[in-house]
């Protein structure tokens, strides 16, 4: 069908239905669209966490080697006069040599102790060679594993040498003795950080890395021949870990400006405000700031490390800064090991960033080794500058007037730049560069709110900011602030804290609880500590509140508390928990009732002592948890399997009774076999595989080949009577899933779907519906029963889960049921860790499992969980505050929604007009097509040219304009079950497909038809007590988009209804008759179904009313099968019947009896009509399809295939109205799919 392409692109056109879309369609509901269809229920991938510091450290020991020999100066150095003389901050020559010497080093001792006070302190002025190795080796011993910082001037000695040697002294002090850093290396050992304060000492730089190198291979050699020579020796260490920092390039010489000090390096890195200070007055710009001098540079106010002085607050805006160009211009790792390892080591190279700045000035260019990227240009420096310049222009008036501090607006505009960082919302751009001053800033009670406020909304930008700000070091500060007592923090602290557990592992409480959640995982201290805490009572005090993100949370918290932990369990019963999480079990939001069953199930998991009180309770909350087996959400009945493995963990010797009851009872019992003799065997993949035509057939014939039932074999004694020896090697196997849980380490399982599906069909299971008052003796055979119904579960994880609970008690019943027995420990692996009582061999007595209490416990329970936890927790690590995608009117995916939204308006618009003119013919056939099975059911996508096909088991999609076909993949329903049904939902936007099979499941597809692998949504068990039969309606649905509501019946007396936005059933109509139902029609806005039955009768209900009102008419004209009623959607819309002998009638809705009667052809296998065009077609079994208008007149009539050498058209097997074109789709029992249209002039 071609568009009209003048249509298309008219602009007054496209206006109007622009309207039109967003009227309709924007409003219309979308159904199984939620985060737990869309995304696997397991927790976020861990960002890889390298800012977790695993080799923190710390430098221990200092070494300070001073080789000045004051007064002398060496020769190889040519000295301007004047010249730079002081050494840190003292004139040598103000003093006696000797004296100026001590003093030095006494003075850089106190420099480097402000920085790390706690180090041991060894100064070596003037020394040896030998002076030197007992120093640096006394200090590698005392400092074991921990860091040693070798500190060397040598400003008194010759420049270092190409050889890689520095220069000590002699004892006499006649001579320079060279030093070789290959020695100094093997002395200092590693880890170490070197400081070289002399001119050239880019070469040590230098000879330090090829000596390393050199060592290196040393090791290697020795690693590969034992026999030489270096191997005998000690092994060299290696120098990876070492740090080095020199003060200038190979070739330069340090400064001679009599205005900086001699040490001028050694001054940024121990005395950087100081000099940072003296550097800017140098400086011509700071002749803008007027009055202030050297000297009175020399009385700032203050102490450093008090932050509310001038002094201080420079010290720590120069820190903030510092740190801020490291971590934006560092690479991440690089930054960890140099600025987050070490104190001393971060302050050196902070301090290094300033030396790079003050010292390239000079014509110097320190060099560190790793080395970095260049900072000094960096923007930040302009804001130190500035810093600087605001506190320097206050001093004249601070120290004469003794005027108050102004303090520096720095923080504050740091915080409003990230802020306008954070308005600027897009993701891919750089980082803020402000992160590590927020996180300074959170130091400062002035400004702690703030930073916090938006601390917490870039966290919620997603797990990438909390990975960013936890590589800045928040971690420490956001911990240390939870422990303030400053309450108005707490709101903000929670939410931060709440984003960095959700990523590291709505509302505020919610939050507290995911953290007290998060805090009781799997810890038993937290656990010990929230139930002193009464985390229990106030917990159950919130199970009733509206928020259900609050609701769900409290109850895995409720879970996560009594975990293995007897105490809290019984501190919950005398509380009543149990029956105060039954309330939530019928909660109206699916992950709600998840963790309702997810606490229910740690309930009765607890392995502590069982008395009758407690196995009472065990009983009433596994017979609770019973009736869920039903339940629409597959996340429901996989944390209800999960829940009940606990239950049979907990008794297991009592269920291994019943499977071995139930595995006689299947032996022995000939189960009817269903109406085509296929032996029920279950397709595996849960992500149906695309299958070609040709190798369709092979698939099929492959499946029902495999997995015949060899468990019985294997149950049995071997001929001679004695002991098998029972491997998992030999079991039977059914579902291909990989079954890492349950059932011994393998793909094979003892009991096939086959083998079970018998089980659940010879047990009546009728009782299933009525559950509670079962007598509790037969609690284990009802639970067993539960799990047979859940192990045929149409949603492959359900059923995967429940086999591999079943296999896990048939195997261990079929073990303990043997003869007594000796299984070596080696063979008992598979299923159980030895005892800690029993070591060695084990004895096995029938039914007996005294000698081995909670040995094979750990078999099953190992690691059987469903990840709703971690998955609900990714809630946390999300953006909370953004506005979803969907309502970003600038994001892809409104633009594809309202691109949609306009094709759905084009469609109704030209099919409209269209259907106005009269269609007067309809046998032009636009399509045909060999379908790969015969088709049973189809049905036209309202708005893409696509059509679907199923056959028994499989679905098969064609585009009907191109002619190819698109996808063919399997339903997943039983052997001996066929799909009866079909509808899209979502046709209108993102369309699902919902198959109905005719043992009740309904399953629900996406992906299909688009060059992707289909994919289930979600699927589950619509109507419980059908049988399939050849005869039976099978199951029949009708779809409303608009409430999200899906009716469902068929070979049953009730018409059952479903929310598709709660997966929970909401209605149980009864349809009061004792035939099956064959069709069913519904109005949304007149709250009406009409049902068609097998009898012949029409029934019309009112779900608004009760059970026993809702029936308001009952037609009874037709004498047979109704092959459709349909109800119009129009507000006095009729219901139209037909039935198998073609009598079509017309009721009104308030009287009984038909006001119009038309005869169309007998033998009618299928008939649909037109809700648009008045049209309705019949499909015959005598090969014809016969159209008619609403007067009862033939337009068509339709026998033949065009081509195909006018080819007989097969008998009908089913056919279908587009819901807007006048297309009518035909499946006929040769395979063949053909489409006919109106006559090519109306189109």
């Amino acid at each position: 069908m071609k568009m009209d392409s003048e249509l298309l692109h008219s602009p007054a056109m496209c206006l109007a239905e622009e309207e039109e879309a967003d009227t309709s369609d924007w409003n219309l509901p979308l159904a199984f669209m939620k985060k737990r269809h869309s995304e696997k229920i397991e927790g976020s991938k861990a960002l890889a966490q390298s800012w977790r510091m695993k080799d923190r450290m710390k430098t221990v020991s200092v070494a300070l080697v001073l080789c000045l020999n004051v007064g002398v100066d060496p020769p190889d150095v040519v000295k301007t006069s004047p010249c730079a003389r002081l050494e840190c901050w003292i004139d040598p020559l103000s003093m006696s040599p000797q004296k100026a010497l001590e003093t030095i080093g006494a003075n850089l001792q106190k420099q480097y102790e402000n920085w790390q006070p706690r180090a041991r302190y060894k100064q070596s002025l003037d020394p040896t060679v030998d002076e030197v190795k007992k120093l640096c080796t006394s200090l590698r011993r005392n400092a074991k594993e921990e860091r040693v910082l070798f500190h060397y001037n040598g400003h008194g000695v010759p420049r270092p040498t190409v050889n890689g040697e520095i220069w000590v002294f002699n004892k006499n002090y006649t001579q320079y003795i060279p030093l070789s850093v290959y020695d100094l290396q093997t002395w200092m050992g590693s880890p170490s950080i070197f400081v070289y304060d002399c001119s050239n000492a880019g070469i040590i730089v230098k000879s330090f890395k090829q000596f390393a190198l050199q060592r290196e291979q040393e090791l290697e050699v020795a690693a590969i021949n034992p026999n030489h020579p270096l191997a005998q020796m000690p092994l060299p260490p290696s120098m990876k870990n070492c740090i080095q920092l020199a003060a200038c390039e190979a070739s330069e010489l340090l400064p001679m400006n009599p205005d900086l000090p001699a040490d001028l390096f050694t001054s940024c890195l121990t005395t950087p405000i100081k000099i940072a200070l003296r550097w800017f007055c140098m400086q011509k710009s700071a002749k803008l700031v007027p009055g202030v001098t050297l000297d009175l540079i020399e009385k700032i106010p203050g102490r450093l490390n008090d932050r509310r002085t001038p002094l201080g607050e420079l010290n720590w805006i120069f820190t903030a800064i510092t740190d801020t160009i490291a971590w934006n211009v560092l690479p991440r790792d690089l930054f960890q090991k140099l600025f987050r390892q070490d104190l001393l080591v971060a302050s050196l190279f902070r301090n290094f960033l300033l030396a790079e700045r003050i010292m390239r000035s000079y014509n110097c260019t320190p060099v560190s080794s790793p080395r970095l990227p260049p900072t000094y240009m960096h923007a930040m420096w302009q804001a130190w500058d500035l810093a600087v310049d605001i506190c320097l222009s206050q001093l004249p008036t601070i120290i004469e007037e003794g005027t108050a501090f102004r303090h520096s607006p720095f923080f504050a505009e740091q915080l409003t730049a990230f802020q306008v960082w954070l308005t600027m919302g897009v993701e891919n751009r750089n980082p803020p560069e402000q992160l590590p001053i927020v996180l300074q800033v959170l130091l400062s009670q002035v400004h702690r709110l703030r930073a916090l406020d938006l601390l917490g909304r870039f966290l919620d930008l997603g797990p990438w900011a909390v990975s960013l700000a936890l590589s800045v070091g928040i971690f420490p500060y956001v911990l240390k602030l939870l422990q303030s007592s400053a309450r108005e923090l707490r709101p903000l602290l929670v939410f931060i804290w709440a984003k960095i557990l959700a990523v590291d592992s709505a509302e505020h409480r919610t939050m507290a609880v995911f953290i007290l959640a998060v805090i009781v995982n799997s810890y038993t201290t937290g656990q010990e500590a929230c139930l002193q805490g009464n985390l229990i009572a106030i917990c159950l005090e919130q199970l009733s509140d509206p928020h259900p993100l609050l609701r769900q949370w409290v109850a895995i918290c409720l879970g996560r508390i009594w975990q293995n932990f007897d105490s809290a369990r019984w501190c919950g019963v005398r509380d009543s928990a149990h029956e105060k999480l039954y309330s939530l079990l019928s909660d109206p939001i699916p992950e709600v009732r998840c963790a309702a069953v997810f606490a229910l199930g740690t309930f009765v998991g607890n392995s502590a002592e069982r008395t009758d009180h407690s196995t009472t309770i065990d009983h009433n909350v596994a017979m609770m948890l019973a009736q869920l087996i039903n339940d629409g959400s597959p996340v429901v009945r996989k944390e209800l399997v999960v829940a009940l493995s606990h239950l049979v963990v907990q008794y297991e010797s009592n269920f291994c009774t019943v499977a071995l009851q139930f595995m006689e009872e299947e032996k022995n019992y000939p189960v009817p076999s269903p109406p085509c003799n296929l032996t029920p065997v279950r397709d595996s993949p849960a992500i149906p595989r695309l299958r070609s035509v040709n190798s369709y057939t092979n698939i099929r014939a492959a499946t029902t080949a495999r997995n015949l039932n060899k468990s019985l074999q294997n149950l049995n004694l071997n001929e001679e009577g004695g002991p098998v020896t029972f491997s998992p090697g030999n079991l039977s196997t059914s579902s291909s899933a990989s079954s890492t849980l349950g059932s011994p380490d393998n793909d094979e399982y003892i009991l096939s779907f086959e083998t079970i599906d018998k089980m659940r069909r010879v047990s009546s299971y009728s009782s299933l519906n009525s559950l509670i008052g079962v007598s509790f003796n037969s609690v284990y055979t009802q639970i067993w029963r539960v799990l047979l119904h859940l192990a045929a579960d149409p949603f492959p994880e359900v059923s995967d889960l429940a086999m591999k609970v079943l296999n896990s008690i048939a195997y261990k019943a079929t073990m303990n049921a043997r003869p007594q027995r000796i299984l070596d420990s080696g063979s008992l692996t598979q299923s159980a860790p030895a005892s800690p009582t029993s070591k060695g061999a084990h004895i096995h007595q029938a039914g007996d499992d005294a000698d081995d209490p909670g040995g094979h416990k750990a078999y099953m329970n190992a690691n059987l969980s469903t990840g709703l936890c971690d998955w609900s927790a990714k809630y946390f690590a999300q953006p909370v505050m953004k506005i979803p995608e969907e309502h970003d009117v600038e994001s892809q995916v409104r633009k594809e929604r309202e691109w949609r939204f306009l094709r759905n308006a084009r469609v109704r618009k030209q099919s409209q007009r269209i259907t106005q003119r009269g269609v007067t013919r309809l046998d032009d056939q636009i399509f045909i097509n060999r379908n790969p099975g015969v088709p049973s059911v189809v049905k036209f996508h309202p708005f893409n040219p696509c059509i679907a096909v199923a056959d028994k088991d499989s679905i098969c999609f064609w585009d009907w304009e191109k002619a190819e076909r698109l996808d063919y993949f399997y339903n997943g329903n039983p052997r001996y079950t066929r799909i009866t049904a079909m509808e899209y939902l979502n046709g209108h936007d993102y369309s699902l497909l919902l198959t109905a099979t005719d043992d009740g499941a309904l399953r629900i597809w996406k992906n299909f038809a688009d060059q992707r692998n289909p994919e289930m949504v979600t699927a589950w068990q619509g109507l419980s007590d059908m049988l399939p039969t050849t005869r039976g309606a099978g199951m029949v649905v009708d779809w409303e988009q608009e409430t999200g509501l899906l009716m469902t019946s068929g070979d049953v007396r009730v018409i059952r209804i479903w929310d598709t936005e709660r997966e929970m059933k909401v209605q149980d109509i009864p349809t009061g008759a004792d035939s099956c139902v064959t069709c069913l029609s519904c109005d949304s806005q007149r709250s009406l179904i009409a049902a068609g039955l097998g009898d012949g009768s029409v029934r019309l209900y009112d779900r608004r009313m009760g059970a026993n009102e809702c029936r308001v008419m009952t037609y009874r004209e037709h004498s047979s099968w109704v092959v459709k009623a349909h109800l119009q959607k129009q507000t006095d819309g009729k219901i139209i019947s037909v039935s198998v002998d073609g009598d079509v009638r017309f009721f009104e809705l308030r009287s009984p009896d038909s006001v119009n009667v038309l005869q169309t052809v007998k033998g009618l296998t299928a008939l649909d009509i037109h809700p648009q065009a008045n049209l309705f077609a019949c499909g015959s079994m005598n090969q014809f399809i016969a159209v008619y208008n609403s007067n009862g007149d033939v337009i068509s009539n339709i026998k033949y295939y065009d081509g195909f050498m006018g080819q007989r058209i097969g008998a009908i097997s089913c056919l279908a109205f587009h819901p807007y074109w006048p297309h009518l789709a035909v499946g006929s029992n040769d395979y063949y799919m053909s489409i006919y249209s109106a006559e090519k002039r109306l189109r």
